[in-house]
């Protein structure tokens, strides 16, 4: 497991209050209970973490649903972190 996906892990776990060894690469967002209140924060701690903007809808009353698993974060957040290097 890559450095930034245990970091995603970490700052997912650490919202939903679980150990970090419960979460799975494989687990959906919504299952794990994250809420949009919840989604937001996290994408803000991403953000803070690994100096990254990410890009989601506002508009929605559901940013979450543009990350299903978190795969799909830890994804996301690391074509960031490379965009960032280069």
């Amino acid at each position: 497991m890559s450095d930034v996906a245990s970091d995603v892990i970490a700052i997912i776990a650490k919202k939903k209050r679980v150990e970090k060894s419960s979460v799975e690469m494989s687990d959906r967002l919504e299952d794990l209970g994250l809420e949009s209140l919840d989604a937001v924060e996290m994408i803000f701690d991403l953000e803070e973490k690994f100096d990254i903007q990410i890009p989601y809808n506002a508009n929605t009353n559901n940013p979450r649903t543009e990350f299903e698993t978190v795969a799909d974060v830890v994804k996301a957040v690391e074509e960031l972190v490379a965009q960032k290097k280069s």
